[in-house]
C-alpha cells in the first residue's frame, strides 16, 4: 500500500508543498491529494487589485498540476479526525472522507470581524476570490460612468498592509469614489518616520482621507458608528481589520494557540500529532528572531519549504534539514505606480532607511510576478531523482476506509 500524503489548501504554501513532494518522492510508494475549495489558484497578494477592477491571473489548478501526479480534489474540508486518520470533504467532487497517513495543514486564513456587529452581514473583504469579485460588483454599481459616482463614499477600516494596499488601489483605479481609510492608531506606525511621511504623502495624492486613533464600534448597511460617536456614512465598508483561521484545527484536538493556528516544531511538524505538518498562516512558526512568523506570503514560502524538506527527510531515512525562517521586511504597493520597501531589523523593527516611489512599486511587482510563477510550476528547478520510502506504510488492515 503506498504513503498517502494529502495536503489541505492549494495557496502559496500547499500549492508548492503538493508539487514539490511530488517531484521528490517515488510515485511507487506515495500517493499525493490536494484538497482545495475552489479550481483556480488564487494570488491573495493581488486581491485588492481585483476589488478595484483590475484582472489577475488565476491559473487552473489542473494546469499547475499537470505531469505532476498530484490529484486533485475540490471541495471543502470541513472536519479533521487524526485519530482515524481521515478527513472530511464536501463539495464539486462529491461529499465523503479522505484518509491520510501524512497531512499537510495549509488552509490558510480569513477575514477576522472581531466581533463587532455587523461586519458579517455589511462589510465587503479581499481574503478571497469570490468576496472580492463582490466588492468588484459594488465597486461597479457606485463608480458609473461619466462621473456619477462622485459623492459615493468606500470606508476601508484597517490600516495593516491589507488595509493601505486596498484603499489606495481603490481611490487610484476610481477616481470618482471617495475613499476613506480608517486607522486605530497612527497610519503606518510600525514603518520608519520616512517611510510614514512617504505613506501619508501618497494618501494625499491618491485622494485618501485617514481618520487616524479611530475604533469602528458597529457596521450598518449605509453607515459605520465609531467608538467616540461619529457616524460615518458609507456606501461599501471593506473589513481589513485582522485575519484567523478556520476553527478545524482546533476541533480536531490538535494543539493550536489561543487564536488557533497550529503549533508546530522548528521542522513545522505539529507538536502534538507527528504526523501532521501545518504551512502558511495555519501554522504558529516561530521565527529564527525567536518571534512567531506573522501571516505573509513569505512565511508561507518559508514554512512551505521546511515543511516538505521534513516530510521527505524523515519518509527516506535522510537527514532532515532546518530551513531559515526570517522576517526580513515589507512590500506595500500604493497603487500601481507607487509603494513601500521597509526592511525590518533582528528584532522586526523598521530600520531608518526604506526605499518608495516607481522603483518600490516595480520590485514589489516583480516578487509577485515570481512567487505566481513558482507556484504555478512546483517542481521547477528541483531535483528530478525520486527517492523511495523507507518508512513502511501501515498494513491494510490498520487503514482508515476512503
Amino acid at each position: 500500500m503506498k504513503h498517502r500524503i494529502v495536503v489541505l489548501g492549494a495557496g502559496y504554501a500547499g500549492a508548492y508543498a503538493a508539487g514539490t513532494l511530488a517531484r521528490r518522492l517515488s510515485p511507487d510508494d506515495t500517493e499525493i491529494t490536494v484538497v482545495n475549495a475552489e479550481p483556480e489558484f488564487v494570488q491573495r497578494l493581488r486581491l485588492h487589485q481585483l476589488a478595484a477592477g483590475q484582472e489577475i491571473e488565476a491559473p487552473r489548478l489542473t494546469e499547475v498540476f499537470a505531469g505532476t501526479r498530484v490529484r486533485l480534489r475540490l471541495g471543502r474540508v470541513t472536519a479533521v479526525d487524526p485519530d482515524r486518520q481521515v478527513i472530511a470533504v464536501t463539495g464539486a467532487d462529491g461529499d465523503g472522507e479522505l484518509g491520510y497517513d501524512t497531512l499537510v495543514y495549509a488552509l490558510g486564513s480569513h477575514v477576522a470581524h472581531g466581533g463587532v456587529p455587523g461586519v458579517a452581514e455589511h462589510a465587503f473583504d479581499v481574503t478571497g476570490r469570490p468576496s472580492a469579485l463582490r466588492l468588484r460588483e459594488r465597486l461597479d454599481s457606485l463608480d458609473r460612468p461619466g462621473g456619477k459616482g462622485e459623492g459615493r463614499n468606500v470606508l476601508v477600516v484597517g490600516d495593516g498592509l491589507t488595509g493601505i494596499e486596498t484603499a489606495t488601489e481603490i481611490a487610484e483605479s476610481r477616481p470618482g469614489l471617495s475613499v476613506t481609510l480608517i486607522a486605530r492608531g497612527e497610519l503606518g506606525a510600525p514603518l520608519s518616520p520616512g517611510a510614514r511621511a512617504h505613506l501619508r504623502r501618497a494618501c494625499d495624492r491618491l485622494g485618501v482621507t485617514v481618520l487616524e486613533h479611530t475604533a469602528v464600534e458597529t457596521v450598518e448597511a449605509t453607515r459605520v458608528r465609531c467608538a467616540d460617536g461619529t457616524v460615518l456614512p458609507s456606501d461599501a465598508t471593506v473589513w481589513t481589520a485582522g485575519f484567523a483561521v478556520a476553527p478545524l484545527a482546533a476541533a480536531a484536538g490538535l494543539a493550536v494557540t489561543e487564536n488557533g493556528r497550529i503549533v508546530v516544531d522548528g521542522t513545522m511538524r505539529s507538536v502534538s500529532h507527528p504526523n501532521v505538518y501545518a504551512a502558511g498562516d495555519s501554522a504558529h512558526a516561530v521565527g529564527d528572531n525567536g518571534r512567531p512568523l506573522p501571516m505573509s506570503c513569505a512565511s508561507a514560502g518559508y514554512t512551505g519549504r521546511q515543511a516538505t524538506a521534513a516530510i521527505v527527510g524523515r519518509l527516506t531515512g535522510r537527514e532532515v534539514p532546518k530551513s531559515k525562517l526570517e522576517y526580513v521586511g515589507n512590500h506595500i504597493s500604493l497603487g500601481r505606480r507607487d509603494g513601500i520597501l521597509q526592511m525590518v531589523d533582528g528584532e522586526a523593527r523598521a530600520k531608518p532607511k526604506f526605499m518608495g516611489g516607481r522603483k518600490a512599486a516595480r520590485i514589489k511587482a516583480g516578487i509577485l510576478g515570481m512567487s505566481l510563477w513558482a507556484t504555478s510550476h512546483p517542481t521547477f528547478g528541483l531535483p528530478k531523482r525520486r527517492n523511495r520510502l523507507t518508512t513502511a506504510p501501515k498494513a491494510a488492515a490498520e487503514r482508515a476506509v476512503v
